[in-house]
């Protein structure tokens, strides 16, 4: 259940008076060590911006199938483009053969396109191009979806041409929805800095590349009877983000559930114009545990009002990482040499490094 100290004022950092500013970024940290998530409002990124980009979404994601697949994702150091519905198996396991037998067993309910920074070498964004939007749409969304755990796709030419000037549209609004949310990443991070009794600009030279990653996703109407038949069937399986923090944007279908600090998942119920914000694995690092990387999942969402059919769900993560070459290390203050229970927990790691390792293993 949602509490008052997870629904933050995030203007009253941007904008209000220094004791307010102080006050907010307190509420921040408490909400993450007490549980493990919160919600931004009256955050700087407006509305209609973000409603653009879930109509940009949901229009790509009814594109047939073979041109999402012109788009595939190909790499972890690239981690761009186009991912299947069951291609990746979100999970904490790091073995790729039991992972392989996870996603056989419980496949993930969902497809995805990653959008990355502009401009890195060797890592192009996979934009749709003229050719591929020239081709007319045969996919209806909301018939492209899953039955007894088998993905099915309409052959209906009842579908939408797509144009070139759609294709730059779409690249438009999706690099203005990138810089937007690595503006917000950084101040998000001023606030835990303050929180954490550091200087506000701490992290702000780990952060101002922008090496992060927009993922937009789909998770496909599906039937009540492929979660009846499986109990352990999921639309994405319970996991931790990699980085530092990532912000998520959702639809009013509801199945999010983060884990709390005592270890039961709670509901992160869509609440209208706000952002669920989670911690990740790089910060858990970087803070030796003082803030915790929080597991989530999506899972079989409320009923639906009528028919044997859950609706798509449509979210959009922005995951935030520190800058690719930094070393992440555990911040001087957090731990205490040979103070049972104070002791440095993680090694250091390169960000880019333990970011490549962990996608390595879920695709």
């Amino acid at each position: 259940m949602l509490t008052p100290t997870q629904l933050i004022d995030f203007s009253l950092f941007t904008s209000g008076a220094s004791t307010a500013k102080q006050e907010t970024a307190r509420a921040v940290l408490h909400g993450f060590t007490t549980a493990g998530f919160i919600y931004l409002k009256n955050h700087p990124i407006p509305p209609d911006v973000v409603e653009a980009v879930f109509a940009q979404s949901a229009r790509f994601f009814t594109r047939p199938k073979a041109q999402k697949e012109a788009l595939a994702w190909t790499t972890a150091r690239a981690n761009r483009g186009y991912s299947a519905l069951g291609q990746e198996k979100v999970t904490q396991l790091t073995d790729r053969g039991e992972i392989e037998k996870l996603r056989d067993g419980v496949p993930d309910l969902k497809e995805s396109f990653e959008i990355g920074r502009e401009g890195e070498e060797g890592c192009p964004n996979q934009w749709p191009d003229e050719k591929l939007y020239s081709q007319p749409n045969t996919i209806n969304g909301m018939t492209n979806g899953v039955t007894n755990g088998t993905s099915t796709h309409s052959t209906s030419t009842n579908g939408v041409a797509h144009t070139e000037a759609e294709a730059k549209e779409f690249k438009t609004v999706m690099q203005e929805f990138f810089s937007r949310c690595q503006s917000l990443h950084m101040l998000v991070m001023r606030a835990i800095a303050l929180g954490l009794s550091l200087p506000e600009s701490f992290f702000d030279s780990y952060t101002d590349t922008g090496d992060n990653t927009l993922r937009l996703l789909h998770y496909p109407e599906v039937s009540k009877q492929v979660f009846a038949q499986n109990q352990a069937q999921v639309r994405a399986g319970a996991h931790t983000d990699y980085g530092s923090i990532t912000l998520l944007f959702q639809d009013g279908r509801g199945g999010l559930q983060v884990q709390s600090p005592e270890g039961t998942y709670v509901d992160a119920t869509p609440i209208a114009g706000t952002i669920v914000v989670n911690a990740a694995d790089l910060l858990a690092r970087w803070s030796n545990d003082v803030i915790k990387s929080t597991k989530h999942r999506v899972v079989e969402p409320p009923a639906p009002l009528e028919g044997e059919v859950h609706p798509p769900r449509y979210s959009v993560a922005y995951f935030c990482n520190p800058n690719s070459e930094k070393a992440i290390d555990a911040i001087p203050g957090t731990y205490e040499e040979g103070v049972p229970g104070r002791e440095k927990k993680y090694e250091m790691v390169k960000s880019g490094e333990y970011l490549m390792r962990r996608l390595e293993a879920t695709y």
